[in-house]
């Protein structure tokens, strides 16, 4: 499957949250510690970080492991973001769709992943694809389930008036109503989606591992798994909703709500 995170906290290289931690996403790609499906995550990767003052996400990504790319150790080195969403790939199926593949994908000030696999993709989701606009179908950055997961979700987005500034527990509820969705069309279907806007962090917790990690300067980390071994990092339950946001305040900056499918 996949290995995802998303950060958002102070100002830091972001190599320093995807590649100096001992167990990072880049370590990910090739020896993951708690990935329950797949082994090697070496089918594309990609990073989407915000600039300051600019709530556009810029976006790289690659077709190939994470590892055999040179630059992206030099972006990590000297690119500084106070939030960002990233990714490695492991393909549930091999495709010619290269680096449209992976995440993160985006429009407007967001920036999304999936960790997981649709039930009998594509003819299970007949349904949730019906309600979609024709043009979404037809412009689908790629073939592939996640794909079509952003789209059901962007689609959400758009139609709550969420492209610009949004309430978190609003994004979080579109992101739980794609999961009851497809859930119940594709029963057995892992979905942690992963979805920031820069400001905050969305994700579900659907058939697959997911972790979250806050600590002092108002920083949140939520992954599929945990980066080193902080006894801070907490398990988010199967079959959860997470919202996350940095708490400069000393308030709880982490709420976990149950999902459940739809009738």
């Amino acid at each position: 499957m996949c290995r995802q995170l998303a950060y958002v906290g102070p100002e830091v290289p972001f190599g320093q949250v995807l590649v100096a931690p001992p167990h990072g996403l880049y370590r990910q790609s090739w020896a993951p510690r708690r990935q329950r499906h797949g082994t090697v995550n070496a089918d594309g990767f990609g990073v989407g970080w915000y600039a300051p003052g600019d709530p556009v996400p810029a976006r790289y990504r690659r077709s190939g492991p994470v590892w055999g790319d040179a630059a992206f150790a030099d972006l990590g080195r000297v690119v500084r973001t106070g939030a960002l969403l990233a990714a490695v790939r492991d393909a549930t199926e091999s495709g010619s769709d290269g680096e449209a593949a992976a995440a993160p994908y985006t429009e407007g000030p967001w920036l999304f992943g999936h960790n997981g696999a649709v039930s009998g993709w594509p003819g299970s989701l007949a349904r949730p694809a019906a309600r979609l606009p024709a043009g979404d179908l037809l412009t689908l950055e790629a073939r592939c389930d996640a794909a079509f997961l952003w789209a059901l979700v962007r689609e959400r987005l758009r139609t709550g008036d969420m492209m610009g500034a949004a309430r978190p527990e609003d994004a979080g509820n579109a992101l739980a109503s794609v999961v009851a969705e497809v859930a119940g069309a594709a029963p057995g279907s892992r979905l942690n989606l992963l979805l920031t806007d820069g400001r905050a962090v969305m994700a579900t917790a659907w058939g697959d591992t997911l972790w979250y990690l806050t600590g002092p300067g108002a920083r949140v980390v939520v992954a599929s798994e945990p980066y080193d071994d902080d006894p801070r990092w907490r398990e988010v339950p199967d079959r959860t909703l997470l919202v996350a946001r940095p708490a400069p305040d000393g308030t709880e900056p982490v709420s976990l709500t149950p999902l459940k499918e739809s009738p």
